[in-house]
């Protein structure tokens, strides 16, 4: 998925507007934040407020594509929890995007509940 989205962008996207690509892959840990052991999570999300903080950012100075992708249902530790893409000029508009789009998904659009 990750190396098809690359590709795409790389080829649809003008050159002299694309100098970085950053890529996050949540993964299902076997801790939480406080130590405690999980077995697992359940995860939804909500679509329609994930396309909408897309949207928003993708209209970023500077910012040439995003893409994301959330796993939903019971997830295993080591399991894929979402990728996210951000593509664009410099790093200087790529990275605080990135770092926004990130949080705005975690404490918007998905709803985490560890299994312990």
């Amino acid at each position: 998925m990750i190396s098809n989205w690359v590709k795409e962008i790389k080829s649809k996207s003008a050159k002299e507007k694309l100098g970085m690509i950053l890529i996050h892959n949540g993964i299902v840990r076997k801790t939480t934040k406080n130590g405690k052991v999980v077995k697992g999570m359940l995860l939804t999300y909500d679509d329609k407020l994930l396309s909408e903080t897309v949207k928003k950012h993708k209209t970023s100075d500077g910012i040439v594509d995003i893409r994301v992708w959330i796993n939903q249902g019971k997830l295993d530790i080591g399991d894929d929890i979402m990728y996210v893409l951000v593509a664009g000029r410099f790093r200087t508009d790529v990275f605080p995007v990135f770092e926004k789009l990130i949080g705005e998904i975690k404490n918007r659009v998905v709803k985490e509940q560890e299994v312990l």
